[in-house]
């Protein structure tokens, strides 16, 4: 990829848990299998799902799932961690039991074609028993996996293979232009790919992409799910790490088609406190739990919630109605303005006698966080004054870090 995607990430963990009763699903558990269900080495592990829907706020059934983004071998791939993480966030590409991810590990089709169902939002479907009973047609279907063949059958329904295909080659790994045409087909743009197929790549290795799939390649660039490395390449045939098909699944789920109701997009109006972030859009305000583990992505590095400003533009994502990926797609403004809640920790009085500082303590994720603010040389003290000492209830509001109002609850 070219350098401009190689943005470092600050290597961070995650550990969720969405409580909604009974039964348990482990995101990141279990025996000796890879994060698709295949056999494999000690350092894969299976997925066991009660609620198998990665695009309904609600759940089917009581589950308790763990969803675990605590990579220790991200060192090397620092640039994927925000696309690694929002697709952990909607269940799709997940590490390994203990506690790896393996971003240079190479990835098979099967694994693939898993994903994109998976991203497509046909989780559930794809683990159907209607599904997994599918007799498939391909000549080597007996080598696809049982936990995969509901996945062949909706990736066959959703037109993710070919007329041509004959065979599935699951254990075959899957290389650029596969890989390209694949989320190209589930981005249900292949009537596009086609009407550009005489178009003319500016890639020096153009030559070595079949001129059946020039068009998929062309909308890929097009569209930004892919571009070339740095010295004017494609590298068709080069095969696919796990990082790098992170980054083309995320940049896919951008522009499937249809609303992802468990993504929202909105300006914080507020300051988290307690855990629950408010964010308007469109003259409408709404309120979210915020997960005490959530992800916050802010300029390619993960943060705590704290830093989340009033005036950020955001876009988060939720798992049973509470958010569990934040990220800051547009910074506050320079004057933007803040209103926070917390106890009355201290205050400092200048040689006027007028407050200069205040600080106030909130409870962070279960910790008590102190922040100290500026305040105006004008401000409006209000509320009732009687309880304005430590330990009590008030409110701040203000620009730029500057208080301009003090409420007292």
């Amino acid at each position: 990829m070219k350098k401009n995607l190689m943005k470092k990430f600050v290597a961070t963990g995650l550990v969720l848990t969405m409580v909604a009763g009974g039964g348990t699903a482990a995101f990141a558990n279990g025996s000796k299998n890879d994060d698709h269900g295949n056999k494999g080495n000690n350092n894969n592990y299976t997925q066991k799902y009660d609620n198998k829907s990665n695009n309904s706020n609600s759940s089917k059934g009581n589950t308790n799932i763990t969803i675990n983004i605590n990579f220790n071998d991200m060192k090397n791939a620092q640039w994927a961690m925000r696309y690694i993480a929002s697709l952990a966030s909607k269940r799709v590409f997940e590490g390994y039991e203990d506690g790896s991810f393996k971003p240079e590990k190479t990835v098979t089709r099967i694994e693939a074609i898993t994903a994109a169902v998976r991203l497509m939002g046909l989780r559930e479907q794809a683990e159907s028993d209607a599904e997994k009973s599918t007799k498939l047609n391909f000549k080597d279907a007996d080598k696809v996996p049982a936990w995969a063949v509901g996945y062949v059958a909706v990736a066959l329904e959703n037109d993710l293979f070919t007329e041509s295909d004959d065979s599935v080659r699951p254990n075959e790994e899957a290389n650029r232009l596969w890989a390209t045409t694949l989320l190209v087909k589930a981005l249900k743009l292949e009537a596009e790919a086609k009407a550009n197929m005489t178009s003319q790549l500016t890639f020096k290795d153009a030559k070595q992409i079949p001129a059946g799939s020039v068009g998929y390649v062309k909308v890929a660039v097009d569209k930004g799910l892919v571009d070339g490395f740095e010295d004017n390449t494609f590298r068709p045939n080069q095969n696919v790490t796990r990082a790098q098909l992170a980054a083309l699944l995320d940049r896919t789920n951008e522009q499937l088609p249809g609303e992802d109701q468990n993504t929202k997009t909105g300006t914080v109006n507020a300051a988290v406190y307690n855990n629950v972030l408010s964010l308007t859009k469109n003259g409408t305000t709404t309120t979210y739990t915020l997960h005490p583990d959530a992800f916050v992505l802010r300029n390619g590095v993960k943060v705590p919630a704290t830093q989340i400003a009033v005036g950020d533009t955001v876009k988060v994502r939720t798992f049973n109605n509470t958010v569990v990926f934040v990220e800051v797609t547009g910074n506050a403004p320079v004057n933007a303005t803040f209103d926070v809640l917390g106890t009355l920790t201290s205050t400092t009085i200048n040689a006027q006698g007028k407050i200069a500082t205040i600080t106030i303590t909130q409870n962070i994720n279960g910790v008590d966080q102190s922040t100290t603010y500026t305040v105006a040389s004008t401000f409006a003290l209000t509320g009732n004054l009687a309880n304005f000492s430590a330990g009590h209830l008030i409110q701040l509001k203000g620009q730029n870090q500057s208080v301009t109002t003090i409420d007292v609850k």
